[in-house]
């Protein structure tokens, strides 16, 4: 799987080529601002584009802005994974309302962890969706106090907690060390409870899950 990197910190841009290069990628390429990683994506086509949210020159949302852009130009043909130094959750739903089909967004701190790191590339390479766990804890406990969300049992916060990562039953089922009969169950009384109906999007669930959750001035 080619990947392209961009990072404007040098030594954490090394550091990430070195981990992902061990754990079998190819690195396409890597930059330190948006403007290159552009021009960059352009010439190389990569499976994935791994980005920080915030770049030079403001360090505001020039990340976010160059995965608009890739994403308006190649579709989901190449992937999208968003590294945030904070919780911005806006960021996350913003992008994922639109589609959740070969994107991700995790927080750095991910970085320590290079097998959580290298299978949510995989996965958004491979056309699915990774969102940080820690990302989704926060939003949901903003919205479970009142509304469907008050109804889940914590089993079902559980499963939905894996269904916004992106994860498939049979992940959750072996992450939660309960059955896939189990984890279907929980999911159909999720829709139900959320009042989701299915569709034919594989990754409906996702983008319906933080839809759901979003509250625009909220995060």
């Amino acid at each position: 799987m080619r990947v392209v990197i961009v990072e404007d910190h040098a030594l954490l841009r090394a550091g990430l080529v070195e981990l992902l290069t061990a754990a079998g990628f190819d690195i396409a390429g890597q930059a330190g601002d948006a403007q290159e990683l552009l021009e960059l994506v352009r010439h190389t086509i990569p499976d994935v584009v791994v980005l920080d949210i915030r770049m030079p020159p403001t360090h505001t949302l020039e990340g976010l802005q160059a995965a608009r852009a890739i994403r308006d130009e190649h579709g989901t043909a190449i992937g999208i994974v968003l590294l945030s130094q904070y919780v911005e959750a806006r960021h996350a739903v913003d992008l994922l309302v639109d589609g959740a089909a070969g994107v991700g967004y995790l927080l750095k701190d991910r970085i320590l962890d290079p097998a959580e790191l290298t299978d949510a590339i995989r996965r958004v390479g491979n056309g699915g969706s990774a969102i940080d766990p820690i990302v989704i804890e926060q939003l949901l406990k903003r919205r479970q106090t009142d509304g469907p969300l008050a109804a889940l049992t914590d089993r079902e916060r559980e499963v939905l907690f894996g269904m916004a990562e992106g994860r498939s039953n049979q992940s959750i089922a072996a992450k939660l060390h309960i059955s896939d009969k189990t984890v279907e169950a929980c999911t159909g009384r999720i829709f139900t409870k959320l009042g989701l109906e299915p569709g034919p999007d594989d990754h409906r669930r996702v983008r319906a899950v933080l839809t759901h959750l979003k509250a625009t001035d909220k995060y």
